[in-house]
């Protein structure tokens, strides 16, 4: 370890990466992130890399990638991974997005013929939302 770069403690790491202590402890339990050892007081360290390591994970995260998957991801990325491995998972991903994009559209759909079909007046009874969600039918 050079001078340049000492261990960090879990808090001066949660700072520098911008995330909780009890996130880095979270991602240590699911076998993200480890401490490089501990201080004679006990204190967990991590090794600088960790802040690039929780980077990654963060950036994973926003385009919707599962703690598995980053596992995965994380494994792939050691210098003898496959880039092809890690298309892979990006593919199966982007697919899983698009089937959520169409749900959400289908959704979208739904609810907003049921908002159309409802006067937002009145009483509650004959609601075509509250009719179809109990399943009934509608005689609006």
């Amino acid at each position: 370890m050079t001078a340049s770069q000492p261990e960090l403690t879990i808090g001066q790491l949660a700072r520098a990466s911008d995330v909780g202590v009890e996130t880095i402890r979270f991602y240590e339990r699911e076998g993200l992130v480890q401490p490089s050892g501990r201080r004679a007081n006990g204190y967990r360290v991590y090794h600088p890399d960790a802040e690039q390591r929780l980077a990654f994970i963060r950036r994973a995260k926003a385009l919707g990638f599962s703690l598995g998957e980053i596992r995965e991801l994380l494994a792939l990325a050691s210098p003898d991974g496959d880039r092809s491995e890690v298309k892979a998972v990006a593919e199966h991903k982007l697919a899983e997005i698009e089937r959520r994009i169409e749900e959400l559209q289908r959704m979208r759909r739904a609810l907003g013929e049921l908002t159309r079909q409802c006067s937002g007046h009145g009483p509650v009874e004959g609601c075509p939302i509250i009719e179809t969600l109990n399943g009934e039918a509608c005689n609006d």
